[in-house]
């Protein structure tokens, strides 16, 4: 993606919520070199901060409802969290946790559009977000995956202010013209069981081999290695535990 910070309005975090935290430490270090830190204080649950060196990249935490299904979620910078939240409730989507502080680090909230695609929206103090994207091992892109293109796109832009490249196939959103990601429109080749969603792909130096590295860890393919448009790389992964993400060769953004 265009933006190498968190900006307002950009994605700005991803966090994964798993059944097997310790599970999913051993994969995610083993697939992008990830250095994990548990927070040893009661309060913070068992949130753990993944690293590349000294650089914050991604986050992973327990699942904190029964029956909640392993996921990857996408955090968007905002300056207000209570303000957004209550523009996109007016616009027809839903508030699922908050807004609420985590300690002095910011405040977050998480919401669900209203095709019920969820999201997270953060308001950062000591913690702006990632402090590094689009190298191999973090965020390089993020995909909105829904049936319904149209009201997709006036939520977001209406929401939070996203400028659209418009395209028949894939309209790509951005913030002020810097894209960050994309909207797929899921048709009949999709299962129907698939509900509406944000994917984060996660930059590596060879798809191919990730991807088999995942496989080997105990992950599996919901799409194998492939190239799209103007030959990118990408695929799509499946974790031990259920959660899905993408991955793409680092490099191909923009």
């Amino acid at each position: 993606m265009k933006l190498t910070a968190p900006v307002p309005g950009g994605p700005c975090w991803i966090e994964l919520s798993t059944s097997d935290v310790p599970a999913a430490k051993s994969f995610y270090t083993a697939l992008f070199g990830w250095r994990c830190e548990t927070d040893p204080r009661e309060e913070a649950g068992g949130y753990t901060m993944a690293h590349l060196g000294d650089d914050r990249v991604a986050a992973l935490s327990p699942v904190y409802q029964p029956g909640q299904p392993p996921a990857w979620t996408v955090s968007f910078a905002v300056e207000d969290a209570d303000a957004v939240t209550e523009k996109a409730k007016a616009a027809g989507g839903s508030l699922l946790v908050g807004p609420m502080d985590v300690f002095d680090e910011g405040r977050f909230a998480v919401l669900a559009d209203p095709s019920g695609a969820v999201f997270s929206l953060w308001q950062g103090r000591a913690f702006a977000g990632a402090d590094l994207f689009n190298e191999p091992g973090t965020l390089g892109w993020t995909e909105l995956a829904t049936r319904e293109s149209a009201p997709a796109l006036a939520f977001y832009t209406g929401v939070l202010g996203w400028t659209v490249t418009p395209s028949e196939t894939y309209p790509q959103w951005g913030v002020d013209g810097e894209d960050f990601g994309g909207l797929l429109t899921m048709d009949e080749n999709i299962p129907t069981e698939v509900p509406p969603h944000w994917l984060p792909y996660i930059a590596v130096a060879d798809v191919d081999a990730t991807a088999a590295t995942a496989q080997s860890g105990g992950g599996d393919l919901v799409m194998p290695p492939m190239d799209i448009a103007h030959s990118h790389r990408i695929a799509v992964v499946r974790d031990p535990q259920g959660a899905v993400f993408g991955i793409y060769r680092a490099g191909d953004e923009g």
